[in-house]
């Protein structure tokens, strides 16, 4: 009879945590995005908003991100260049 118990007292333990699972995996803002891609590409990424990124954000925004982020990033480094040559 114990065991029968330990069933369904575990089940909606389990059924509690898929559910806050899913509420910690709601995603992350914009900004915080921004932020945490800013951060990584400058390898400047506290520990707190990495452990954030791992456990609220969703993968494919950060790696959509992360190709924004270097693109206007190399985008930037052309216009620098092309400023230097055009006043040199």
């Amino acid at each position: 009879m114990t065991d029968t118990n330990k069933q369904t007292d575990s089940a909606p333990a389990s059924a509690a945590a898929q559910g806050a699972e899913s509420d910690a995996r709601s995603g992350t803002g914009f900004w915080q995005v921004a932020h945490s891609v800013g951060a990584g590409l400058l390898g400047v990424q506290s520990r707190k908003n990495r452990e954030r990124d791992f456990t609220q954000g969703k993968p494919i925004h950060f790696l959509i991100g992360g190709v924004i982020g270097t693109v206007l990033f190399l985008f930037v480094v052309w216009l620098l260049v092309q400023y230097l040559l055009a006043t040199s």
